[in-house]
């Protein structure tokens, strides 16, 4: 046979496998991956291979715009991993047959078509250890595949790739607005992940950068006039994983001028009292500090009390401002004044891009790390929370696509405190119930999951009994519509044991 007919007889397969890989049920239900493979093998059959770079995909793949910064943003590599893991899977069940398959080396885009006579596939069951709540601890053995192509040392672990696509459970609870979940299909023209577009972030009163849980780069304090740095020795810090840098603040009458390109965005105030409250040696609590805020002329906090609106002194509290605009000389100015004598204080200013008329979408896991989750959202590490303690898995749950999102949960008698600006909001919650794991102790004795759960009072899961609500599923999903924020700005989510402990997994906040 003819070497032109021959490649052509291997285009055509490569075409032919991609065309069906693309199509199938795994990658229908993860149209973010789907796309992503769809790009990287076009732009190789158009013989442009070498235009596959992770700047090019962050633009044209993810719409991040000409100032797409790889170094601190992960998309393209979270992305390109987890399109990986889905061709693992996909290979592992519904391509299992066929004799041509596509693979992704580590530390590469561009997609090599290789035959399953060159792929090994090696069972390995590794141990592993977990902590589960009360010191109760539960071993457990998971396979996991390993794929290896033509001496490149590929490791692949299991994972998922798609965002849940089936409702979880049909109870609805007497009394209660949670009610259960199926996820809508995303928009193919959806926005992945965070919007792209100019973040700023200022730690206030120190004096050099730091990065924190998120991956978030604050830089030192800069664009000041005015005021005092002030750094504290104050232990614990309430609802932050970062008490670092709420341990420093300017205080005094102060301004910022910050510059600002042209556009609308979501300005973040951090504020923590250290000062003031019990034990401290200044005394006092609320009261002792009262200041206003203001941005552009705008009043945006009036006699605003840190202490009364956190609840609690050495507490993290934020406070969320959309719509945000520079000025007509593309600063932001903004104004921190003592009332009555009194100074004002600032822990940290966080600008990004916003949305118009409503807050960006707050999702937070109960992990020390950010995720990207399947459909390409992004998860903060947790954050906003008081009590409880963390707990980590290592067997996957059952009945979702995207296994490692529910890794990890927050249990116990915890609270978050979500800083919201006025407005509704549809509360979603993610919860995983351990068949076999924290359902199982040494001494066999069942553990017990039943809670309540309250949005500033009021109910919206009453005697929830997640082993009950997980009969067809590992996971659960409840949402609640219509919340408001309370005075202080905040959705107040409190999980409340009624037998056993509470448990969340992930807590997701999206504006009406």
């Amino acid at each position: 046979m003819a070497a032109g007919s021959q490649t052509r007889m291997d285009c055509e397969a490569e075409r032919a496998e991609f065309t069906e890989v693309v199509h199938s049920a795994s990658f229908v239900r993860a149209p973010t991956l789907a796309h992503l493979l769809t790009y990287l093998c076009e732009k190789l059959f158009a013989g442009e291979a070498n235009e596959i770079k992770e700047y090019s995909i962050g633009v044209e793949v993810f719409h991040r715009g000409s100032s797409f910064d790889q170094d601190s943003d992960s998309i393209v590599r979270v992305e390109a991993n987890r399109l990986r893991k889905r061709l693992a899977l996909y290979y592992a069940g519904e391509g299992a047959s066929h004799r041509l398959r596509i693979v992704i080396p580590l530390g590469q885009y561009v997609p090599e078509f290789v035959t399953a006579e060159r792929l090994a596939v090696v069972e390995k069951p590794p141990e592993a250890t977990v902590q589960t709540p009360g010191s109760m601890r539960v071993r457990w053995s998971r396979s996991a595949r390993w794929w290896i192509g033509g001496g490149l040392g590929v490791a692949l672990a299991l994972g998922g790739a798609a965002y849940l696509r089936h409702a979880l459970g049909t109870h609805r609870q007497t009394g209660a607005i949670a009610v259960p979940y199926q996820p809508a299909s995303r928009p193919a023209e959806a926005q992945f992940g965070p919007p792209g577009g100019d973040e700023v972030r200022i730690l206030a009163g120190e004096g050099r950068s730091f990065v924190d849980h998120a991956g978030k780069l604050w830089s030192a304090d800069h664009f000041y006039s005015g005021g005092t740095a002030v750094s504290s020795s104050v232990g614990h810090l309430s609802r932050t994983l970062d008490p670092e840098f709420y341990r420093t603040s300017r205080q005094g009458q102060f301004h910022y001028d910050i510059p600002l390109k042209p556009g609308r965005y979501e300005l973040r105030l951090h504020f923590a009292e250290t000062v003031y409250g019990p034990g401290s040696a200044s005394a006092g609590g609320e009261g002792s500090r009262i200041m206003t805020v203001s941005a552009n002329g705008r009043v945006l906090l009036s006699q605003f009390d840190v202490v009364a609106d956190a609840g609690a002194s050495s507490t993290a509290d934020v406070k969320v401002f959309p719509d945000i605009s520079p000025a007509q000389d593309g600063q932001l100015h903004m104004d921190f004044a003592g009332v009555e004598g009194k100074q004002a204080t600032l822990s940290a200013i966080e600008i990004l891009p916003g949305e118009r008329g409503r807050m960006r979408p707050v999702r937070v896991l109960a992990r020390e790390a950010p995720y990207y989750s399947n459909d390409s959202q992004w998860w903060s590490p947790d954050n906003y929370f008081e009590g409880g303690q963390m707990a980590s898995y290592s067997r996957p749950a059952s009945g979702t696509d995207d296994p490692e999102l529910y890794e990890t949960e927050r249990w116990g008698n915890f609270s978050y405190a979500i800083p919201a600006p006025p407005g509704k909001y549809t509360v979603l919650l993610h919860f995983a119930w351990r068949h076999g794991g924290a359902a199982a102790t040494s001494t066999k004795e069942r553990v017990v999951r039943i809670f309540n759960v309250f949005c500033n009072g009021k109910v919206l899961l009453q005697r929830f009994d997640l082993e009950k609500e997980a009969r067809q599923s590992d996971v659960v999903l409840r949402k609640a519509v219509g919340l408001e924020p309370n005075a202080q700005g905040k959705l107040v989510l409190s999980f409340v044991p009624v037998e056993g402990y509470a448990t969340v997994t992930g807590i997701e906040v999206l504006p009406e």
